[in-house]
């Protein structure tokens, strides 16, 4: 009978408890957890009083305080919505109120324009080395990057093309352009590679170190020897300060692996955990800001495929808007000398939109060089990174070219290997066997 009267006192607990009532559209669940509205966003928050009453007296904040009002600012900064107000990251904000006054300014004078032309990379990059050192995810370079896709082409549209030197067949060229460049975005953005954590279903792999770890009384377990197995022992006991152990394994295969503490798996080789992303990707490449996720095996090639696509509208759009700003002149004569530019507003702010994208453009072939030039090698820039790092490998060009002689097959078959990445194979890579 007991099990009767817990089934029924079950179901008596749940008919007592009392439903949530549904949000408006102007209501949320706060990060207390606590209901609150649009409206209050602006009252009880001691932490803003405090740096407002320390910002009139002109003293300094402390950054536990500062990162408790960004904190609240972030969670507070939403839309109204159905079922309750959402949240909108802050971080896509500044560029799209930024970068168009910025580009307004500049074209008032060709100092300001140098000025400021200058200052936005140092800015960029001064905010990535912030948010890089906190670890943070930031949105603010994806929406720097639409961003200035879109506004560039909204003034190409209205202050170049109406000047009857674009016909209607580059128009269309300059569009295709911009419609592939998303498409090959949102390829990239797909999933890198990402690792699946064996404990997500339960159930854990037999070669895993964990299940190894739980069997007693063996000194030599099937895929370990005692001394690997007694490494990774080790390693799970200290706590690694960057989050991950790099401890080599030997499994039956003899395939290059190695176990990641903060994921809870085993890796393969040249997996890498991303820090920003909290996650392990197969060969991983890099985190890029641009958008906003790791580059690694299953979208390196839509990565470079952006990239080339990019460089080749953006280089034929700044052609088109030279030619019809600085008729009768080359395109890089016009960069620099461009007589009676700022003698008029609109053909001004298309000229300083031009060196903005110009500036862009050699930024992005600067990566895609890199990129072309570590594919031909069969590296990663996270083994690069590491390799300058260490002192290892072979380099040239004043370290421009990194080859740590690791997987470098030759120009073809590294070239072969790498648009053969995500093809699902059944063996590994004879570069992976150790």
């Amino acid at each position: 009978m007991a099990p009767k009267v817990n089934r029924k006192t079950v179901k008596k607990k749940k008919t007592e408890e009392p439903e949530l009532e549904p949000l408006c559209c102007c209501e949320y669940i706060d990060q207390n957890g606590e209901k609150n509205h649009l409206v209050a966003s602006f009252c009880d928050c001691q932490d803003l009083d405090e740096g407002c009453e320390r910002w009139i007296t002109c003293k300094s904040l402390h950054p536990e305080t500062f990162e408790r009002i960004m904190d609240t600012i972030s969670d507070r900064f939403r839309i109204p919505w159905l079922r309750g107000a959402k949240k909108v990251n802050i971080t896509i904000i500044p560029p799209l109120i930024l970068l168009p006054l910025f580009l307004h300014v500049a074209s008032w004078h060709l100092l300001l324009g140098i000025i400021i032309l200058t200052s936005l990379p140092a800015l960029a990059l001064g905010y990535y080395y912030l948010t890089h050192k906190r670890k943070d995810r930031t949105l603010f370079f994806l929406s720097l990057g639409l961003f200035s896709l879109g506004y560039m082409y909204y003034v190409f549209l209205k202050e170049v093309a109406p000047k009857g030197r674009v016909g209607h067949g580059q128009l269309v060229i300059l569009t295709c352009g911009l419609f592939l460049i998303l498409i090959a975005l949102g390829q990239a953005k797909k999933n890198p590679g990402y690792l699946k954590n064996p404990l997500q279903n339960g159930s854990l792999p037999n070669n895993s170190p964990v299940e190894l770890l739980n069997r007693k009384g063996q000194e030599k377990v099937k895929g370990f020897s005692g001394d690997s197995l007694g490494s990774v022992n080790n390693r799970m006991v200290k706590d690694d300060p960057k989050s991950y152990s790099r401890t080599l394994v030997e499994s039956p295969n003899k395939v290059k692996e190695d176990w990641c503490a903060k994921c809870q798996l085993v890796r393969p080789a040249r997996a890498w955990h991303c820090r920003i992303c909290g996650v392990c990707v197969r060969r991983m490449d890099h985190h890029c800001i641009w958008i906003n996720s790791c580059v690694g095996e299953s979208n390196h090639q839509a990565f470079i495929l952006a990239l080339s696509i990019f460089l080749v509208t953006s280089v034929y759009g700044i052609t088109l808007a030279l030619d019809t700003i600085c008729r009768d002149r080359s395109i890089f004569i016009a960069l620099f000398y461009c007589p009676g530019v700022y003698a008029n507003y609109s053909s001004a702010l298309s000229f300083t939109c031009v060196w903005y994208s110009v500036i862009i453009t050699a930024g992005m072939a600067y990566i895609f060089l890199i990129q072309l030039i570590n594919i031909s090698y069969n590296v990663t820039e996270r083994e690069v990174q590491q390799a300058l790092r260490e002192k290892t490998g072979r380099r040239l060009l004043c370290g421009l070219i990194v080859d740590t002689g690791q997987y470098n097959r030759g120009f073809l078959r590294n070239w072969h290997q790498f648009a053969s990445l995500g093809a699902r194979t059944l063996h590994p890579p004879a570069e992976d066997i150790v």
